[in-house]
């Protein structure tokens, strides 16, 4: 088993496959997972509050940025996590498969990791599609596995934090081998024979020792793959997928982007739609006699589509941006929601619900902020663009303020409810 083992390891040694390597590319999909996870945070906690939380306003394309960049490096995340397990492939072969208890907890580490983030970001690249091929809801899987995949991180980097620190910065003595190698004898013994790195021993006796010095007496065959020509491959990988989809989030991109599932400027009155009017029931006859309500304790105030229209308009440019990673800017019209509020002697401090037309969906009703009801950019919003808002824009009215995830900008608005503590 040990002569299958070491036949194996030596067959997959490559210049691009030691700890120096698996260092640097470990950095890398480590600081895209933390990008990841702080900005899925902020995602989360906006459309999930707890009580208490208040969110910026400013700047108000805050959330076209986050959400833009947490899909990004999610996107980043494929070709680097595939680059870390090429490098670290023959680890597989080790013998013994376990050599201690910290050594299991390792292994167990890692395979959580590599398996949590394998679903993590799979599941979030079909999300930008809206497509769901399995029974479980996205957002609460995916939330919960963020914190399995950051444990487990934490934890595999606690574990390798030695051999982390001494190929930080190191930029020569890379040597064959993989990232166990160094694992599995101390610092001052690296230099020794590939037995003696691979087994700790330079004392092996009997046909064990024979056979290990025999087999390592045969040099390995000719590597193809060269550490330069391993990172470019990788950094052209990591560009190209980020490249082309980025231009559904950063404009500057937007000629290169052809795996997005958004284009900016595709869609009714130039804005993409995510959410239809089908998908969502409503139709002419559901808003046939619309008006919109909006309550304050005892005080409840309706106004027709052309009341809103004769109150004082505000004009203003702000992004719809989504949590599938598209975004897109455009000019809005209508009424202030803080207008709106004070109408029904709504107080600094109130929080609102917003209630949609449709049926049924997880965003049918939303809460708002303060921060949000005050903020002059917030407009219950009756024109997109210079025209009338599209029905599939949330015609009759729709909310739009700055900083929010587009599930949270509700469309076919009927009702505005206090919030009472």
């Amino acid at each position: 088993m040990r002569r299958l083992m070491y036949e194996a390891q030596r067959s997959l040694a490559s210049p691009a496959r030691n700890p120096r390597m698996a260092t640097v590319i470990g950095r890398l999909l480590g600081a895209a997972f933390l990008v990841c996870f702080g900005t899925g945070l902020y995602s989360h906690f906006l459309q999930q509050p707890l009580p208490g939380m208040r969110f910026p306003t400013r700047p108000e394309f805050l959330y076209q940025f986050t959400e833009g960049t947490h899909i990004i490096a999610g996107i980043a995340c494929f070709p680097l996590l595939l680059a870390k397990l090429y490098v670290v492939f023959p680890d597989l072969f080790a013998y013994p498969p376990v050599r201690s208890f910290v050594h299991l907890l390792e292994r167990a580490s890692i395979a959580l990791f590599v398996g949590a983030s394998l679903v993590q970001i799979t599941i979030g690249l079909l999300n930008t599609y809206q497509w769901y091929p399995w029974p479980f809801p996205f957002r609460q899987v995916h939330f919960a596995l963020a914190w399995v995949l950051i444990g487990s991180l934490a934890l595999h980097i606690g574990i390798k934090l030695p051999i982390i620190a001494r190929f930080w910065r190191k930029r020569t003595d890379y040597g064959p081998g993989t990232d166990h190698l160094t694992d599995a004898v101390p610092a001052e013994r690296v230099a020794g024979t590939e037995a003696e790195r691979l087994w700790g021993s330079s004392r092996s006796t009997g046909l064990t020792g024979r056979l290990i010095a025999y087999l390592d007496a045969t040099p390995p065959a000719a590597e193809k793959v060269s550490r330069r020509g391993f990172l470019a491959t990788v950094g052209v990988a990591v560009a190209a997928v980020v490249g082309l989809t980025a231009g559904q989030t950063f404009a500057p991109l937007d000629a290169v982007n052809a795996f997005g599932p958004r284009k900016k400027g595709v869609g009714q009155q130039g804005v993409p739609v995510n959410r239809t009017s089908k998908q969502a029931n409503v139709t002419e006859a559901v808003i046939a006699g619309w008006v919109l309500t909006v309550t304050h304790g005892g005080v409840e105030r309706s106004f027709t589509r052309p009341e809103l229209e004769r109150m004082p308009q505000t004009e203003v440019t702000l992004p719809i941006a989504c949590v599938e990673g598209w975004s897109q800017m455009a000019a809005w019209r209508g009424v202030r929601l803080r207008d709106l509020a004070d109408l029904v002697g709504a107080g600094a401090d109130t929080s609102f619900k917003l209630v949609s037309l449709e049926e049924r969906g997880s965003f049918r009703q939303t809460q708002m902020g303060p921060e949000y009801v005050r903020d002059p950019l917030t407009l219950v919003a009756l024109e997109l663009n210079g025209e009338t808002l599209d029905l599939e824009h949330g015609y009759p009215a729709r909310m739009i303020a700055p900083g929010r995830p587009g599930v949270l900008q509700t469309k076919w608005l009927s009702r505005i409810e206090a919030i009472t503590a």
